[in-house]
């Protein structure tokens, strides 16, 4: 049966509630994995807690972020799309604007 307005309305969060409320899913893809993922980036409050989140969720090695060295000691870098369309690398910029310009994570195999 068809749902009345008013309960599909009031059903509905508010624009500014819906903000809030929701999470910042984004997919997340493991160069040579065969399956993505989607996490929620406002779960994590920095760079070094979705890293190591990232670590476990694929099994590998990321390693240290440095701007001098950039990925250190490891086979994998992780970045990322803005809303440009551009890729950066994860942790080039601060973390509130990487929050809210990320649109999708790739780790990508280092060459």
């Amino acid at each position: 049966p068809p749902i009345r307005s008013y309960r599909k309305n009031n059903l509905q969060p508010k624009k500014g509630e819906q903000a809030d409320a929701s999470g910042m899913y984004v997919k997340v893809s493991l160069d040579g994995a065969p399956y993505l993922r989607k996490i929620d980036l406002k779960v994590y409050q920095s760079y070094e807690e979705l890293l190591q989140a990232l670590q476990n969720m694929f099994k590998v090695c990321i390693g240290k972020y440095s701007e001098r060295d950039g990925y250190n000691g490891s086979d994998y870098a992780p970045t990322y799309e803005d809303k440009d369309g551009d890729w950066m690398l994860v942790g080039d910029v601060p973390w509130e604007m990487f929050i809210s310009s990320c649109k999708r994570l790739r780790i990508m195999k280092s060459s």
